[in-house]
C-alpha cells in the first residue's frame, strides 16, 4: 500500500491513521475521524457537532488481492438536537454490522455463482454469516408475495427431506414464476397460499396438479370457479407403476420354468416405461421383439399410448370419445390391473377432459424439481427451510408476459 490516500474515499468520514501488518495474509487499517467532516445522526441524517462518546470496532472490508482487510475505527454516538443520542450514520457500513457494504455486495455476487461453503473458503467468513447476507438479499428481492395478473396456476410437491417429508411449490403457469413454496403437502399446508391470494382467488381460471385429493379440495374451497386440470405426467407415471409393472411381474412369474425368457421380461421395465422417442435404435428393436413375444405387455403398452392421446384432444368432446374408447379397451383386455386403474381414473374424468380447454401440465415443475435438487446439493443441505424456499423463488423469477 504505497499510496494509502487512494483508499480514504472508500471510508467517508474517516482517514487512515496507520496501516499494520499483523500477518502475511492481512492488513489492519486503523482509521480516525476526519476533522473536516461532522458525523451525521443515524435517525434524521443531519450533521451533529456534539459527540457523546465512541467505541472501537473492528470491521471486515473486501479483500485486497490475497490480503484480508480489517478496519479498526471509533464508532461515535452523537448528541442530536432533534433525535437525542444515536450512533452516527456511515454510508459504507450498515447499522450494527461488522462487514462493510462493499464486502456484503461482493458476497451477494459470489453466492449466486458458488456454493456457500466455497464462498466461505474464499472470503474467510463463517457459513452463517454468508447465509445471513444472502438471506437479506433474497428477502429484499423475492420476499414479497405478488400474484398480480395471475390467472392459471400449477401445483406440485417435491421431497424436502428423507422420510416422506414434502414441500409444495406453486407457480404461475403463464410466466413460469414460482409464487409460493411451503412445507407439507396437505390442505393445511397449502392454505396460507390462498390466504395470501385473498380476493384474487376469484380471478383464477384453472389449476394444474397431480391427483392429490388435498390439493383438489383446497382449490375448490377457495377458487370454486377454477377448473382443476390433472397432469398427464403423473397419471402416466402411475399407470406405469400400477399397471405395466404389475403385468410385467405377473408375466415374469408365469415364466419361472423358462429362465432366459423370464430374465428378458424382468429386465424390460425401463423399455416399457420410457417414451418411444427417447429410445435408441437398439432399444427400440428390443422393445418390438418383446411386444411381439408377449401379448399382455403389448396390450398395456398400447393402453399407455392411447391414454396419452386423451390429453392431446382438440376439444373436451373429442377427449371424451378417446376416453370412452380407452376405457372400453381396458375392460376388454381382461387384465385386472388395467381394469382397476380405469375404474379409479373414472372419478377424475372432469379434470382429465379439462386439459383440452386448459392445456396445462406440471412437466415444467418436474424440471424445477430437478433444479431444486441441484440447489440442495450446492448448499450441502439447507438448515433453514425459509431460506431454501427463497432460493427456489430466486432461481425461477419467470419471464415477461
Amino acid at each position: 500500500m504505497s499510496n494509502p490516500s487512494l483508499l480514504e474515499d472508500a471510508w467517508k468520514g474517516f482517514r487512515i491513521a496507520r496501516i499494520e501488518e499483523p500477518s502475511e495474509s492481512e492488513y489492519r487499517i486503523v482509521l480516525e475521524p476526519d476533522p473536516a467532516l461532522m458525523p451525521r445522526c443515524s435517525r434524521c441524517g443531519q450533521r451533529c457537532a456534539l459527540v457523546h462518546d465512541h467505541r472501537i470496532r473492528r470491521i471486515r472490508d473486501r479483500d485486497l488481492l490475497d490480503r484480508r482487510i480489517t478496519l479498526e475505527l471509533p464508532i461515535r454516538r452523537v448528541d442530536c438536537l432533534r433525535c437525542g443520542r444515536s450512533t452516527e450514520r456511515l454510508e459504507w457500513l450498515s447499522p450494527h454490522r461488522r462487514l462493510t457494504r462493499r464486502l456484503e455486495a461482493w458476497v451477494e455476487a459470489l453466492v449466486q455463482l458458488l456454493p456457500i461453503r466455497h464462498v466461505c473458503q474464499l472470503t474467510g467468513l463463517h457459513w452463517h454469516t454468508v447465509k445471513c447476507i444472502d438471506l437479506r438479499r433474497l428477502e429484499a428481492t423475492h420476499g414479497a408475495f405478488d400474484a398480480e395478473g395471475v390467472t392459471r396456476l400449477v401445483m406440485d410437491e417435491f421431497a424436502l427431506h428423507k422420510g416422506h417429508r414434502y414441500a409444495t411449490v406453486i407457480m404461475d403457469a403463464d410466466t413460469l414464476r414460482v409464487l409460493w413454496v411451503g412445507e407439507g403437502n396437505s390442505r393445511e399446508a397449502i392454505r396460507p397460499f390462498f390466504r395470501l391470494l385473498g380476493e384474487h382467488c376469484r380471478h383464477i381460471e384453472a389449476v394444474a396438479m397431480d391427483m392429490n385429493t388435498a390439493f383438489d379440495r383446497e382449490v375448490k374451497a377457495h377458487c370454486p370457479q377454477a377448473e382443476v386440470v390433472y397432469d398427464l405426467f403423473h397419471v402416466v407415471a402411475r399407470f406405469g407403476r400400477d399397471v405395466i409393472d404389475r403385468v410385467r411381474v405377473d408375466q415374469a412369474n408365469a415364466l419361472r420354468q423358462d429362465k432366459p425368457a423370464r430374465r428378458v421380461i424382468k429386465r424390460s421395465r425401463w423399455l416399457l416405461l420410457r417414451n418411444r422417442d427417447n429410445l435408441s435404435c437398439e432399444q427400440e428393436t428390443r422393445l418390438e421383439e418383446l411386444l411381439r413375444a408377449n401379448q399382455p405387455l403389448a396390450t398395456v403398452y398400447l393402453l399407455k399410448t392411447l391414454l396419452k392421446d386423451i390429453w392431446y384432444a382438440s376439444s373436451p368432446w373429442e377427449g371424451f370419445k378417446r376416453w370412452r374408447h380407452w376405457y372400453r379397451l381396458c375392460h376388454e383386455s381382461g387384465l385386472p390391473p388395467a381394469i382397476r386403474f380405469a375404474k379409479r381414473l373414472k372419478h377424475y374424468l372432469r379434470g382429465i377432459l379439462a386439459s383440452a380447454q386448459y392445456p396445462l401440465h406440471t412437466s415444467v415443475l418436474e424440471g424445477i424439481n430437478n433444479k431444486i435438487k441441484v440447489i440442495k446439493r450446492m448448499a450441502y443441505g439447507f438448515r433453514d427451510n425459509a431460506y431454501f424456499f427463497l432460493k427456489i423463488k430466486a432461481a425461477f423469477p419467470g419471464k415477461a408476459r
